[in-house]
C-alpha cells in the first residue's frame, strides 16, 4: 500500500515536467509582411519555417518541437518594438528572431536586452546593431554588416575605369553606415578617386526623379547605391526612363541585394541589364559548396517555385544558429543559450558560418555579380557570381 502511494506521488510529481517538456519551443519572427518590403520579409519568414519544419519532422530540440509566432513588423521601427513586446509578454515566446531593416534591428535590440532574451538579427546591417556601445549578451546577427558589405563593394569598384563617384542611399542607419564604408575603403584602395555627389532620399522614398536628376547634372562615372527592396524596383524604374543608366555607362552597383533573384524576377525586362548588384543566395549560383545544391532542391520542392527565393537563407541559417545553440546548452534559458552562440560554428547551405565572440557577428558573405541576359530565365541574374569572404573586412 505504501509503496503503491509512494509511485502515485512520484508520478503526479512528474506530471508538470512531463507537460514542459511537451510544450513547444516558442520563437517570436517579427518580420515585415506587407508593403515593399515583404519582397524580402515574406520570403525569409518561409525560410524560417522550412528549417522547423524540417526540424520538427525529426523530432525538434530537446525533444520539444519549435512553433513559430510570425508578426508583420511592417519594416517599421515602432511597429517591430511593439510586437516583439506582445510576442514576449503575451505569447511568453522563448526567443526572437527577425526584423528586415536597419532601422527596426537596433530598436528590437533594446526590447531584447531588457526582457533579458536572445535575437537573433538574420537581415540588419547597420553596424550600430553590434557596436561596442550597443552590444549586449542577447543580441546575434546572421547578415552581413554595412562594414563587410561596402568595403566589398569598394573592391569591386575599384577595378573599374572611374574616377568620379556617386552615391544614393536612404537616410538612415543602413544607407548612412554603407555609404560611409564604401566611401572610406575605396579612397583607401583606389587614391585620387572623388566623390562628386551623395543623395539622401528618406527611407520609403517614391519619386526619385529629382534625385536621379540632380545626380546626372554633377556627371558621375558610376554609382553606388543602397536603396533595397520593392524601393529599388520603383527607383530604376524611374532612373532607366530618364536614361540614368545610359549616361554612366552602366557602371552601377546595387547593394541591398539589387541584385536578389527576387528583385530581377519581379522587373523581367524592366530591370536594367548591366549594373551590378549583390544578393544573399541564388538558386542559379553554380560554383557553390556541396550542400547548397540539395538545400534549393528542397526549398524549390517547399516553396512550390522553380526558381526559389533568395531570402529563405536568412532565416533558414537564423533559425540553425538558434537551434544549435539551444542543443549546445540543453536549455531553452536566455543566458545559457546566449553563451552557447559565443564562438559557434555551424553547417549551412553555403557552407560553415561562425558568430564571433567578440561582437555577436557572423562571417556572412554574399554573392556579387554583373547582370545579364540568359536564355534559360525570362529574368536577368548575376554572371559570373563571385562570392566575396568578408572575413577580411571585418575590423
Amino acid at each position: 500500500m505504501v509503496r503503491s502511494l509512494v509511485l502515485l506521488l512520484a508520478a503526479l510529481l512528474a506530471l508538470p515536467l512531463s507537460a514542459e517538456a511537451q510544450k513547444p519551443i516558442k520563437v517570436g519572427v517579427p518580420l515585415p509582411l506587407s508593403g515593399p518590403p515583404a519582397l524580402f520579409g515574406e520570403p525569409a519568414s518561409k525560410g524560417a519555417q522550412m528549417y522547423v519544419d524540417e526540424l520538427n519532422a525529426k523530432g525538434g530540440v530537446l525533444g520539444r518541437k519549435i512553433e513559430l509566432l510570425i508578426r508583420d513588423s511592417k519594416a517599421d521601427a515602432n511597429e517591430a518594438v511593439r510586437v516583439s513586446r506582445e510576442l514576449i509578454l503575451k505569447e511568453n515566446v522563448d526567443f526572437l528572431m527577425g526584423t528586415l531593416t536597419s532601422a527596426e534591428g537596433p530598436a528590437v535590440s533594446v526590447v531584447a536586452k531588457e526582457n533579458k532574451i536572445v535575437f537573433i538579427a538574420p537581415i540588419p546591417k547597420t553596424d550600430q546593431l553590434t557596436a561596442a556601445d550597443k552590444l549586449h549578451p542577447y543580441v546575434f546577427r546572421v547578415a552581413a554588416n554595412t562594414t563587410m558589405e561596402g568595403r566589398s563593394a569598394a573592391e569591386i569598384v575599384a577595378k573599374w575605369p572611374v574616377t568620379k563617384i556617386a552615391t544614393i542611399a536612404f537616410d538612415y542607419a543602413y544607407g548612412q553606415d554603407v555609404t560611409k564604408s564604401f566611401v572610406e575603403h575605396i579612397k583607401r584602395i583606389k587614391p585620387g578617386v572623388e566623390i562628386v555627389d551623395q543623395q539622401w532620399p528618406k527611407l520609403g522614398e517614391q519619386d526619385y526623379n529629382p534625385f536621379i536628376n540632380a545626380q546626372m547634372a554633377k556627371k558621375p562615372d558610376a554609382v553606388v547605391s543602397s536603396i533595397w527592396g520593392g524601393f529599388f524596383v520603383t527607383f530604376s524604374k524611374q532612373a532607366k526612363a530618364l536614361g540614368y543608366f545610359d549616361a554612366i555607362k552602366y557602371n552601377f552597383i546595387g547593394l541591398g541585394e539589387a541584385g536578389s533573384p527576387e528583385t530581377t524576377k519581379s522587373m523581367g525586362a524592366d530591370y536594367p541589364v548591366g549594373i551590378w548588384g549583390n544578393s544573399y543566395d541564388a538558386f542559379y549560383w553554380e560554383d557553390n559548396p556541396g550542400p547548397h545544391k540539395d538545400y534549393t532542391a528542397r526549398l524549390s520542392k517547399y516553396l512550390k517555385d522553380e526558381y526559389p527565393s533568395s531570402w529563405a537563407i536568412q532565416g533558414y541559417i537564423g533559425m540553425a544558429f538558434l537551434t544549435e545553440a539551444i542543443k549546445k546548452a540543453g536549455s531553452t534559458d536566455s543566458d545559457k543559450v546566449s553563451k552557447a552562440l559565443l564562438g559557434l560554428t555551424i553547417d549551412t547551405p553555403i557552407g560553415k558560418q561562425t558568430l564571433r565572440e567578440k561582437d555577436h557577428q557572423a562571417n556572412r558573405g554574399q554573392l556579387y555579380g554583373k547582370t545579364v541576359k540568359d536564355p534559360k530565365y525570362n529574368f536577368p541574374i548575376m554572371k559570373p557570381i563571385t562570392y566575396i569572404d568578408p572575413t577580411k573586412f571585418m575590423d
